[in-house]
């Protein structure tokens, strides 16, 4: 099983767009979306969802209305401000920490499970698909990914597929290291910022710590040549594979506006550097174990 898995150093790189285009190349292979905060891979692909699961992590306050008395004992304790003057439980700011249920006299506060969002079973023009969808405010998005992944890998199991292809998160937190768990190859998708190499070396030094090989993808390369060659020095310093180079072409935003990966939308031109791409990044992939 080769998974796939790839990322930024920050958002806005033109990561989901990557890979969109790589799902429209080669064999078949299950897509994960696990940027769960900020899901839109969705946008591209325009899965037909054939299963929902509700996603439940931590646990909530609640309070029996027809228990409490009112003493106010809970609100005093509560450090996140979670209880009302009316004494309901304000879901956005509880931490699921329990102390109003330790200290409630009358028993009326307890602890439930708490619904944090949707993760979803779909399918896509280009095979299955898992990716999810985090509730309004809520937390936990590393366990999600977790799940996503984990997910999407027996569901290629099941089709006896042997490819994972994951939109990771970008950054280097809690979600993007859950993203990586079990990896055979981190692409690392960077665009000439001021920032550029700063970004890169920080989410490379995430891959190496995991002993994760890595590739560098550097998109809309011809804006800034300067900063290019200076991510092509460190990509060479650290021994980096540079897996290409991508000019800003405004067919990206078009394609998206139509629904469509960038291979779909422009076959003959910007498109067609991708099926090559893909090639080598399976070349790159290590088997990871089942």
């Amino acid at each position: 099983m080769k998974e796939i898995v790839v990322i930024s150093g920050k958002g806005g790189t033109g990561k989901t767009s990557t890979v969109a285009a790589l799902a429209s190349c080669g064999p078949r292979k299950v897509l994960a979306d696990c940027d769960v905060d900020a899901a839109d891979l969705h946008l591209i692909l325009d899965p037909e969802i054939q299963k929902t699961h509700a996603f439940w992590s931590g646990e909530l306050a609640t309070i029996d209305p027809d228990t409490c008395i009112g003493c106010g004992i809970c609100q005093e304790h509560c450090r996140f401000h979670a209880i009302s003057d009316t004494f309901e439980v304000v879901q956005e700011h509880c931490e699921g920490c329990g102390v109003c249920e330790y200290v409630c006299p009358e028993k009326a506060a307890h602890m439930v499970p708490r619904h944090c969002g949707e993760w979803y079973q779909s399918t896509t023009r280009y095979g299955s698909m898992v990716h999810a969808e985090l509730g309004i405010g809520e937390e936990n998005s590393g366990k999600l990914v977790s799940l996503v992944r984990v997910k999407a890998h027996d569901m290629a199991v099941q089709q006896g597929l042997d490819t994972v292809l994951i939109d990771g998160s970008p950054g280097i937190g809690c979600p993007v290291i859950a993203s990586l768990s079990n990896a055979g190859l981190a692409v690392i998708v960077a665009e000439p910022t001021i920032s550029a190499v700063h970004d890169m070396e920080r989410v490379y030094q995430l891959t190496t710590h995991f002993n994760i090989p890595a590739m560098v993808l550097i998109n809309k390369a011809d804006i800034n040549h300067e900063l290019v060659d200076k991510m092509k020095a460190y990509c060479q310093t650290k021994k980096i594979p540079l897996l290409g180079t991508l000019p800003y072409d405004a067919a990206f935003t078009e394609a998206q506006v139509r629904r469509q990966s960038i291979v779909e939308y422009d076959p003959e031109g910007i498109g067609q550097l991708f099926p090559p791409m893909w090639q080598t990044m399976l070349r790159h992939a290590k088997t990871t174990s089942d």
